[in-house]
């Protein structure tokens, strides 16, 4: 157990650095959205490469800060029974949960998406817009953002089967939205 606890800590990091990554990439967003706004209006002046630039990089807020999001016990929940049942009834719908939800269903999509990606990649695909993105890294980031959360997954398995046995103690607080 030891060596999975250890192999959940570098995933753990790995996701954490991504998840940092995937922070910047907000502001960034925000930064080309303003400058694109400010060129529009004062310059009378538009390009379909700053558009999608930002779609992608909100691809890659979305799919590479899931990871970073299930890490930190963030991930969105259907709280039916979670909030009132005691910890270890808790731990066992995550371990269900993940085992036969959330990893079939981000490795399975993964799955899905490598061809769509390869064949992008292999024709040198290009946005159909004037000025636009070629579109494979977008593609790729699908495939990437499945395979991390993936490699998240069982983490947090390796992490609640470890809490079963009593060799570490998990958080597993849920605040519902405030909605």
């Amino acid at each position: 157990m030891s060596a999975l606890l250890a192999v959940s800590r570098l995933i753990d990091w790995v996701s954490r650095i991504v998840g940092k990554f995937s922070e910047y990439m907000v502001l960034f967003c925000c930064l080309i959205s303003a400058g694109n706004a400010i060129v529009r209006y004062a310059f009378n002046y538009s390009s379909n490469g700053w558009l999608e630039i930002q779609w992608y990089l909100f691809a890659f807020v979305v799919m590479l800060g899931a990871s970073h999001a299930l890490r930190n016990n963030e991930h969105v929940r259907v709280d039916l029974i979670y909030g009132s049942v005691s910890e270890r009834a808790k731990i066992w719908i995550d371990i269900v949960g993940l085992t036969f939800l959330l990893l079939p269903a981000c490795i399975y999509l993964a799955w899905l998406c490598w061809p769509f990606f390869a064949l992008s990649y292999q024709q040198g695909e290009i946005s159909g817009n004037a000025g636009g993105l070629i579109r494979w890294p977008v593609k790729l980031i699908l495939v990437a953002g499945f395979a991390l959360l993936s490699l998240q997954g069982v983490s947090e398995l390796i992490k609640r089967i470890a809490a079963l046995t009593g060799r570490i103690s998990i958080d597993t607080t849920y605040e519902k939205p405030l909605q």
